[in-house]
């Protein structure tokens, strides 16, 4: 029932690796100054690393955190600095390998549930910068855990063709024609903040298309509609303040909406974390690709069925909601969103509407935000007809030019994943 947009973000490091001349039998590498150090951390949370890399209740970046594909299952690997689980032996020539080239360092194929297709576009300073901060971690021993795919995925020449389809490696390019803060903002959002992950939508194969970046779609597995960036019908950035965005961004609730589900914990682990320049810039760039596009709405369910939907909507509304939202919908921001006008309400997936009712949530605690408002389930004391009445209602009243939904999308998703 409120805005979610989803997004990452990135900020370049200045290297300084400094050297010092010893004998070349006795040469090893110069250990990283402090403030590369810091930087790679910094790039380390622009990234979202430990989202992926960090299993739940285990150690910070040993991996085995299970990744649930429409293939099979993934298991993160461990990036601590160990020397025999982990890449204490790799280099940084290794380590940019696998973000730009998306290989081991003995060349083999990584499966793309890593994004290297997104930080392919890292610069070599970040990544040696991130590399040295990874080398300063903690140390953790624990052995990667085998994938268990499905055949034939299991078979990692199969990797080729999908590099062939889907991979473009290479460099950020900046852009002659846009402002510095564009070009950071563009570089924040397409690399290590891997955005379009997410925000793209992934055919069968399990591969994207430029063409379509940013255009939106379902999260596999998640059961989580990640809106369009580029259709101010969805996300509707473009009709969003520079301030809002890097609000949302970086606090997790703005004016406009808050986030919840993936995105929420892209806010707590990732983006609190950025600087206001970084979080300007991101914004400076989404305001300026999202664009109106025709989408005309079709209802999902008959006009009769949809008419009574409505009108039990308002009674479960009334009852339920409008003491946080509003009456009229007008909400309390920015920890009661508003539902009149919210273009996320009115998206042609119903899907996040749907499990704000049943699941409900909170905003992530964030530094600037961290006593967050959040909204309880209903999935308990409310029905399939109730919960698509009143999902119906907020999606069609005040203006709102949504579509009804039916008691069946409703009760397919109360088994939806919490997590």
């Amino acid at each position: 029932m409120r805005s979610t947009i989803g997004l990452s973000s990135m900020v370049t490091a200045l290297l300084a690796l400094g050297a010092t001349l010893v004998p070349v039998a006795a040469q090893s590498p110069a250990p990283a100054g402090a403030e590369v150090v810091r930087n790679g951390e910094y790039l380390a949370r622009a990234g979202d690393c430990v989202a992926c890399h960090t299993a739940p209740e285990g150690k910070v970046f040993a991996g085995r955190r299970a990744m649930p594909t429409p293939f099979g299952t993934l298991y993160t690997s461990n990036i601590t600095p160990d020397e025999e689980t982990g890449i204490g032996r790799w280099s940084a020539d290794d380590f940019y390998k696998t973000m730009h080239h998306g290989r081991f360092p003995d060349g083999g194929l990584l499966y793309p549930a890593m994004p290297f297709g997104s930080y392919t576009k890292v610069t070599r300073q970040d990544s040696d910068a991130i590399f040295a901060y990874l080398k300063t971690i903690a140390p953790v021993h624990q052995p990667n855990r085998p994938h268990e795919l499905d055949f034939p995925y299991n078979n990692r020449s199969l990797i080729l063709g999908w590099r062939t389809l889907y991979f473009n490696e290479g460099e950020f390019k900046p852009d002659p024609n846009q402002s510095d803060e564009w070009n950071r903002g563009a570089y924040l959002v397409e690399g290590l903040g891997h955005c379009g992950m997410c925000h793209t939508p992934i055919n069968a194969l399990g591969g994207s298309s430029e063409s379509e970046a940013f255009k939106g779609g379902l999260i596999p597995m998640q059961d989580w509609y990640a809106p369009s960036l580029t259709s101010n019908k969805e996300a509707g950035l473009g009709d969003w303040s520079i301030e809002e965005i890097s609000d949302l961004l970086q606090k997790g609730i703005s004016t406009r909406g808050a986030v919840y589900g993936p995105m929420a914990e892209v806010v707590y682990n990732s983006l609190q974390y950025m600087t206001d320049e970084d979080t300007r810039a991101m914004a400076v760039y989404l305001k300026s690709i999202a664009q109106d596009e025709p989408s005309p709405p079709r209802p999902s369910v008959r006009t009769e069925e949809a008419s009574l939907l409505i009108s039990l909507g308002k009674t479960v509304y009334d009852k339920q909601c409008a003491s946080c939202h509003g009456s009229e919908g007008e909400g309390r921001p920015p920890h009661y969103p508003p539902l009149a006008g919210n273009q996320s309400i009115q998206m042609e997936s119903a899907v996040n509407g749907i499990r704000m009712v049943l699941n409900g949530g909170y905003p992530p605690a964030t530094i600037k935000n961290p006593m967050p408002h959040g909204m309880p389930p209903f999935a308990v004391t409310l029905s399939d007809d109730e919960v698509a009445a009143v999902v119906s209602y907020i999606r069609t009243a005040w203006g709102n030019r949504g579509t009804p939904v039916s008691a069946a999308e409703a009760n397919k998703l109360r088994s939806a994943p919490l997590q």
